[in-house]
């Protein structure tokens, strides 16, 4: 018997026609970033392991259990990432740090060992923009509006933003003191999971699905904010109802890694039916470079769940994925086809052609199977200096020159 290969579990091939949707997810991601100023940094996909379990934090879900961790022919700990920031942080540190300001973006896959389901894989895609240098609660604003843009790019309908504070360290040390103990009062009532949690990070209690009904009635970071933090948060919310982005107030909103003070976020389809309806999230972590070696350096970021995002985005029309495919209905003229296609691709145009010399008939159905949006047909007319363009989706078609098949092309 053969040997059969499949994916590892919880990843996914995308094959086309799917891919080509991908392709445009990052696309519109790359090209609204340099909209708003980004620049694009690639980082490597693995990094040290104390990377993410000091600046993600050691006692996050992320690094308790969701790591792929393995160690080299070296002897050294490595990790594929679990998620972008770290890295990126540890880049500009490794890079000698900021300078004023820095704006950067990056696209790519992240790792976790999770319970595979529809929209949460263990090989999963991100976007991630960071704002770096810049206390201003207005960062906070741009990066929370960089989001819900792409989102509104993407055809996600009905997002609204959810919005909380967990104030400074100062404030997030006397809420842990208070946290932990009316989460100790209630211990008997709580999940095991949340009882272990309630000495190494109480404040992932708030996030426990299976202790909701208990902590609902918990105290709130929010409501314990000092002046400071409790400005920047009300000036974030003056910036998106200036923006009139829709957004609402989640209390017990935390996020699930330790770097975050101040603002965090996540952007929620609220029409999505679906386990997972969060499309994204962020925060600001002014704290983050100096853990990881570098200058005091106040940052924001945002991380847009590409996966979930095209599942809540749903079938949409697929664009075509060529302009045009020439079709050799005179087999004397192949030589001047297989020009045409090359002359057309360097004029950008995506093109192709079926070189195995099949009928006419053969060639429009390869057309189709590419999806193309014109066939450009290559026959007696070529004796004119013409060729025939038909509509692959609506059959009409045109006799155009082959001097101005390129600006016709590109003007359809």
């Amino acid at each position: 018997m053969p040997v059969t290969y499949r994916a590892p579990k919880g990843t996914d091939d995308v094959l086309p026609p799917e891919s080509r949707a991908w392709l445009r997810a990052e696309k519109t991601f790359i090209d609204l970033a340099e909209v708003f100023g980004y620049d694009i940094v690639l980082t490597p996909h693995f990094e040290a392991t104390e990377l993410f379990s000091r600046g993600v934090g050691e006692a996050t879900e992320v690094v308790e259990k969701q790591m792929y961790t393995f160690t080299d022919k070296g002897g050294r700990s490595l990790t594929l990432r679990p998620e972008a920031t770290a890295s990126l942080v540890r880049a500009m540190v490794e890079a000698g740090g900021v300078r004023g300001t820095e704006k950067i973006a990056a696209w790519g896959p992240m790792f976790r060992y999770e319970k595979p389901q529809r929209g949460r894989r263990r090989q999963f895609y991100q976007g991630d923009i960071e704002y770096f240098g810049e206390p201003s609660p207005d960062a906070d604003v741009e990066v929370i509006e960089f989001g819900y843009r792409y989102l509104e790019e993407m055809a996600v309908p009905d997002v609204v933003v959810a919005l909380n504070s967990i104030g400074d360290v100062e404030d997030r040390a006397a809420y842990r003191n208070l946290l932990t103990t009316w989460l100790m009062e209630r211990q008997d009532d709580l999940s095991d999971d949340a009882r272990n949690r309630i000495a190494s990070n109480p404040m992932r209690v708030l996030d426990s699905k299976a202790d909701a009904d208990i902590v609902a009635e918990a105290p709130a970071p929010v409501e314990h904010l000092a002046d400071a933090a409790a400005e920047h948060f009300t000036q974030v919310q003056r910036g998106l109802r200036r923006l009139q982005i829709p957004y609402r107030i989640e209390a017990r909103l935390v996020r699930g890694l330790d770097y975050y003070n101040r603002t965090v976020w996540e952007y929620l389809a609220t029409s999505y039916e679906g386990a997972q309806d969060a499309a994204g999230g962020g925060g600001r972590y002014d704290g983050l470079f100096e853990l990881l070696g570098g200058k005091p350096t106040p940052a924001v970021g945002v991380a847009m769940g590409i996966d979930r995002i095209m599942l809540m985005a749903g079938k949409r029309a697929d664009q075509p994925a060529l302009d045009a495919f020439v079709v050799i209905a005179d087999p004397n003229r192949r030589d001047a086809g297989l020009d045409l296609v090359s002359e057309l691709r360097r004029r950008g145009l995506r093109t192709d052609l079926d070189l195995a010399g099949r009928s006419v008939s053969a060639q429009f159905k390869a057309a189709d199977r590419a999806a193309a949006a014109w066939a450009v047909v290559v026959g007696d007319e070529w004796a004119d200096g013409k060729v025939t363009a038909r509509n692959l989706a609506t059959g009409e078609q045109e006799t155009v020159a082959v001097e101005g098949i390129e600006a016709w092309l590109k003007g359809r």
